[in-house]
């Protein structure tokens, strides 16, 4: 059995004994020491109350998580706002919709049924920063407890926030639902059998779109490996074909990450889900410069011309937006690193190369249906096929390996000997060891696992074997230190 203790929150299998799975001792100590950190984080005068919402993806542990949490919040006499099933993303903006002091999504994400997790938010409705995380880590770590008398307990409510989320999505100036209804697309829906099926087909109809769902019933029985890879998609790619649709769309459990399906059955590619986002958000405000007589960084205000994604993720993104006269910039691993980011350069849009959008005019947040809309409206627009417009952007191919070692200790050296051996290089090392070699238009990425004595080697390149290719040459340089 496992349990990761990290600063973004507490995962695990279910079952086993205390500190080594997911068990209610640790989902209590873990909820009472949020609860102890949100009040020390925000104070308030005596008597007034806190607020917490807790929502959940439909994994079969869900509702015994859910109960050990929101009767912990009581007990700490904190108020619960119950959102039932629901998207990351829907939790994080009913968050703010409530004007609550926080969140706590129970959603493992992408991870198999056995798993579950405690995601954190702040009052924003955006997951803590790892200053936030660590003390709530070591105040788990002191099992000091000391709950609120009967008369102090915290009251409990539900409430739905799904509508609220989609009239938000359908509300954004960037999403022109009358176009997509007039395109009339029929697409196939594969939401592994948790929340995207009871969010995503709404959207969907609102949109005008004729919706074949596959694994769409929230049952938490997930049908397939729910992480959206092209692997796990089989089902999804058939379904587009034999039903006729105009693209597949495929979500995680927790619907924050949006994998694409083209008509004829090919994966669009999970990095390319942000990237023609982007494309279309450039476009539309260089659009909206030439028909005002201003400049595209005028027309995109109160955002700059700026896109932003972690080192892990294409280049085919910062392409694009230098082709609308935009700029990259690039962020650390994990999602809060990119949100950081792309406040501090005012990004108009971002996110991570494994599906997640993250659309600021919305919310700083990675979601799937802000992602859909956005894509629908592009395609709504430009008139073509899913496989021609894939086609207009720039092909890059990653390869992923990992070095595992006995010794965490020889990560350093290793990575050291990868800077020594490309010193000449564009080298960034926001985290772990990023080389680009500008002229090929190609990148390496190392870094060290959070949990496990490995070290991730990302790398792209036009083609698979020149991918591959990088990262053989990375991997024997680490074998010449091992051996």
């Amino acid at each position: 059995m496992t349990l990761i203790k990290s600063i973004s929150g507490i995962r695990g299998t279910i079952g086993g004994a205390p500190g080594e799975a997911l068990t209610p001792i640790d989902i209590v100590k873990f909820t009472y020491a949020y609860s102890v950190k949100m009040k020390e984080r925000l104070p308030k005068p005596s008597g007034e109350r806190y607020k917490v919402v807790v929502g959940k993806d439909a994994r079969l542990s869900g509702d015994m998580v859910e109960q050990l949490v929101c009767g912990t919040l009581v007990s700490c006499g904190v108020d619960v706002v119950k959102a039932g099933f629901a998207s990351t993303p829907t939790t994080e903006m009913a968050v703010v919709f409530e004007e609550a002091d926080g969140g706590i999504i129970l959603t493992a994400s992408h991870n198999p049924k056995q798993w579950n997790a405690l995601k954190l938010l702040n009052e924003k409705g955006e997951f803590l920063n790892a200053e936030e995380g660590k003390a709530i880590l070591e105040c788990a770590a002191q099992e000091d407890f000391c709950f609120a008398d009967v008369d102090s307990l915290g009251y409990m409510e539900d409430k739905d926030f799904t509508d609220a989320h989609l009239d938000a999505v359908l509300a954004l100036p960037a999403v022109d639902a009358e176009a997509v209804r007039a395109a009339g697309f029929k697409v196939a829906l594969d939401a592994v059998n948790s929340v995207g099926g009871i969010i995503m087909p709404r959207l969907l109809e609102r949109l005008g779109v004729e919706c074949v769902c596959v694994n769409c019933e929230p049952t938490g029985e997930f049908a397939h490996n729910p992480e959206p890879l092209p692997s796990n998609l089989t089902e999804l790619c058939e379904a587009v074909v034999d039903n006729g649709a105009d693209l597949g769309i495929s979500v995680d459990p927790d619907v924050d990450r949006l994998a694409l399906i083209c008509e004829d059955g090919q994966p669009f590619g999970e990095e390319y889900t942000l990237v023609s986002v982007a494309d279309y958000l450039f476009s539309r405000v260089c659009c909206q410069a030439r028909e005002k007589g201003i400049t595209a960084e005028e027309a995109a205000a109160p955002y700059s011309l700026t896109s932003s994604s972690n080192l892990s993720s294409s280049r085919a993104l910062r392409d694009v937006t230098e082709q609308y006269g935009g700029s990259y910039s690039a962020a650390a691993v994990g999602e809060v690193n990119v949100t950081t980011r792309m406040k501090e350069c005012g990004a108009l849009i971002g996110g991570e190369g494994n599906g997640g959008v993250i659309y600021p005019a919305l919310h700083y947040g990675r979601d799937a249906m802000v992602g859909v809309a956005l894509f629908l409206t592009n395609l709504a627009y430009r008139k073509m096929k899913v496989s021609e417009l894939l086609s207009t952007y720039p092909r890059y191919v990653i390869a992923k390996n990992k070095i595992e070692l006995s010794d965490s200790a020889l990560i350093d050296r290793i990575l050291d000997k990868v800077k020594e051996v490309y010193a000449s290089e564009d080298i960034n090392l926001i985290d772990g060891v990023k080389i680009s070699f500008e002229s090929r238009k190609e990148w390496i990425h190392l870094r060290r696992s959070n949990t496990e004595p490995i070290i991730r080697i990302y790398a792209e390149a036009a083609s698979k074997e020149a991918a591959d290719a990088l990262a053989q040459q990375v991997i024997a340089i680490a074998d010449s230190i091992l051996s």
